[in-house]
């Protein structure tokens, strides 16, 4: 079982995301990641969905999505040829002891500073999944007190716009 990601450029209208999702779960296949949200233009959106499966059954699924009314374009992005990144708030347990650890481990990660209180520091960091996995991982001893994420975004790199893209 591989992860993949795929960019998919529809009309910004309502149920159009319901649908395109619905695809997947009749498939079975459970999405890792979705985030959506407009384009440069208010009429189109995109939504990055990373799912994990395999190979052929995800290119049946794109192949599908693809003939759905209001999608405009569906391409796969790989690790290597898109910019791919995460945002994610987090909520660690700290205390008088503990504080400088954690506040050194997001210095190191460049996580932003958010909130501090007497027994909680609370995060944002970006970054590919091997980033933020790594972060959770260092920090997880401190007791993740509350953790949110965007879910997965990417944009092909280079001059190609997914728009464009024959």
């Amino acid at each position: 079982m591989q992860r993949y990601t795929l960019g998919i450029l529809v009309n910004n209208h309502p149920g159009v995301l319901s649908r395109v999702v619905g695809l997947f779960s009749r498939r079975g296949y459970n999405i890792d990641s979705l985030s959506v949200g407009e384009t440069e233009s208010s009429s189109i959106s995109r939504i990055t969905i990373v799912v994990t499966g395999d190979r052929r059954i995800v290119e049946q699924i794109e192949k599908q999505v693809a003939k759905l009314h209001d999608v405009i374009k569906v391409v796969e992005l790989t690790h290597q040829g898109s910019i791919q990144t995460e945002l994610v708030l987090v909520k660690v347990q700290t205390t008088d002891a503990t504080r400088a650890a954690v506040v050194e481990l997001s210095e190191i990660f460049k996580a932003k500073i958010q909130d501090v209180t007497e027994s909680t520091l609370t995060m944002r960091i970006t970054g590919n999944g091997d980033k933020v996995a790594s972060f959770l991982r260092l920090v997880e001893p401190y007791g993740i007190t509350e953790l949110v994420r965007t879910g997965m975004t990417a944009m092909e790199r280079g001059s190609q716009a997914l728009a464009n893209h024959e």
